[in-house]
């Protein structure tokens, strides 16, 4: 950047600067007065973010959204010394750093070592044990007050590790007239002229900084509470489609997909099975050693047609293969899985179903999703080749359709295949997810759902991996039409209140 362009910069940030200055002494009063606007936003937030997260607030304010947050670590930065001073007051157990966000030292000060001069002695201590990055790096509508987004955006992988989220917040100009007109009436508090900026917008300058979405969202279409009617409609009329186009906030969340170490990490695959007998030696033979270190765990359910006995005896038949036998304690796929995730050992945990039907020779492409940061959360795909003639029934087909249309929806990450029974995921993320289970509860018999929710929840990065389904050549299939279906319809309506109605 040329001398010139510095100085606007510098007079940009100046005025910026004053301005908030200015308004800090009022800031939390503001916020208490549209204490509707504000619960709702933070609400949101925090089901983002969770609770004991490293969190780094760009445009940090008075700290009202930090400490809102509770985070194990947290660290607040404002250009306004005014601010910085009131958030200290308030908020003695959280560092706050009064610096322009649009300097490149700032951000860089926090990156690798975290020494920066600016940094006080105190925060150095307190950010010694964070290795590389912030969990969370939260922009509440900084973007607005920046005389360079595409800049700012650009300096964010500094404070960046390959598990940060970053969590924009901006408000929509279709609400421009309303917040003029509310900015008139003294109902909000005063602004100087800001940048226009559409979702879209932002999405865009991510990714021209190599930044990728994960998530996005709408919300709050009614700022104030009119006696608890707000509420109702924020939370149960606002997220429904098309209704969401007109919401107030938006919420973006990006991750910066840096490619894995060199390393191959190591996998486990879980592989439930009941009445399978004919398909655990094929399971074996047939999974190509992609990896230098794969354990595959078998997990029996109770079944009857002597399927534990043949695993006893492929465990010592193929003594080269690293083969663990385990009885799930409980019943359900949805309980195997679990258990065979809870004694896994390695890096990378899949699931394989014991019918076959999704060719263990297809699990290298998962694995590579996985292994080269390409995806955090992958799930396979029925849906893209051509079938085998009975594979798939018919009513099953179209039903399949119609849910992979209601959760894209519902989940915010594009699913052709929710029902693929074989995924994967990091064994880190998979600690976080059960760490996080009790969100949601107990509440899935498929296996499917918990991991496909909690992943959502986590905003991990998806992507579907297109398989060829085949038919079964053992055994029957377990699958009840509408016994289940009617079970896929108690999971939209789950969906809907624990990750739309919020």
């Amino acid at each position: 950047m040329d001398a010139a362009a510095n100085s606007d910069r510098d007079l940009h940030g100046d005025k910026i600067g004053r301005w908030a200055d200015g308004i800090a002494p009022k800031r939390n009063a503001w916020i208490d007065r549209n204490r509707h606007y504000y619960k709702q936003d933070y609400e949101y937030l925090k089901y983002l973010i969770p609770e004991a997260s490293r969190i780094l607030v760009l445009g940090c304010g008075t700290g009202r959204l930090l400490s809102e947050l509770r985070p194990s670590v947290g660290v607040g930065i404002d250009i306004s010394t005014e601010m910085i001073a009131v958030a200290k007051a308030d908020h003695p157990e959280y560092e706050f750093i009064a610096a322009d966000l649009q300097d490149p030292a700032t951000l860089s000060g926090l990156g690798d070592a975290f020494d920066y001069v600016v940094i006080p002695d105190t925060l150095a201590a307190t950010l010694s044990g964070l290795g590389d990055a912030f969990d969370y790096v939260v922009i509440p509508d900084t973007l607005g007050f920046l005389y360079d987004c595409e800049a700012f955006i650009d300096q964010l992988a500094q404070v960046c590790g390959d598990q940060t989220r970053i969590v924009i917040t901006y408000f929509s100009h279709l609400w421009e007239p309303v917040l003029s007109l509310a900015e008139a009436l003294s109902l909000r508090m005063p602004h100087p002229l800001l940048n226009w900026l559409s979702m879209d917008d932002i999405v865009n300058s991510l990714e021209m900084s190599d930044f990728e979405r994960v998530h996005l969202e709408r919300r709050l279409l009614v700022p104030f509470s009119f006696f608890g009617l707000g509420t109702l409609v924020n939370r149960y009329i606002a997220p429904l489609p098309l209704i969401r186009q007109f919401c107030l906030r938006h919420y973006i969340v990006a991750r910066l997909p840096r490619p894995s170490a060199e390393r191959a990490k190591s996998v486990s695959i879980v592989i439930p099975c009941r009445n399978e007998r004919g398909n655990i030696e094929p399971a074996v033979t047939r999974l190509p050693e992609f990896c230098s270190d794969i354990e595959i765990i078998f997990v029996e359910g109770n079944s009857q047609d002597g399927t534990w006995d043949e695993i006893q005896r492929i465990k010592e038949a193929y003594p080269d293969r690293n083969i663990v036998a385990l009885q799930q304690p409980g019943v359900g796929k949805g309980d195997a899985v679990r258990a065979g995730f809870e004694v896994a050992t390695k890096d990378l945990l899949f699931i394989l179903d014991a019918d076959l039907t999704v060719p263990p020779e297809d699990m290298p492409k998962f694995y590579n999703a996985l292994n080269s940061n390409k995806a955090e959360f992958v799930n396979g795909t029925r849906m893209i080749y051509p079938m085998d003639r009975q594979a798939m029934r018919f009513l099953n087909y179209w039903a399949n359709r119609a849910f992979a249309v209601i959760f894209t929806y519902l989940l915010n990450q594009r699913y052709t295949d929710t029902l693929c029974g074989t995924k994967g995921m990091s064994r880190e993320n998979y600690l976080k997810l059960a760490r996080n289970r009790d969100y949601f509860g107990d509440f899935d018999p498929f296996g499917d759902f918990d991991l496909i929710f909690g992943a959502a929840k986590l905003d991990l990065k998806l992507r579907e991996v297109p398989i060829r389904y085949r038919e079964r050549s053992y055994g029957s299939t377990q699958i009840s039409r509408f016994r289940h279906g009617v079970l896929l319809l108690r999971m939209v309506l789950f969906a809907y209140r624990k990750l739309k109605a919020i």
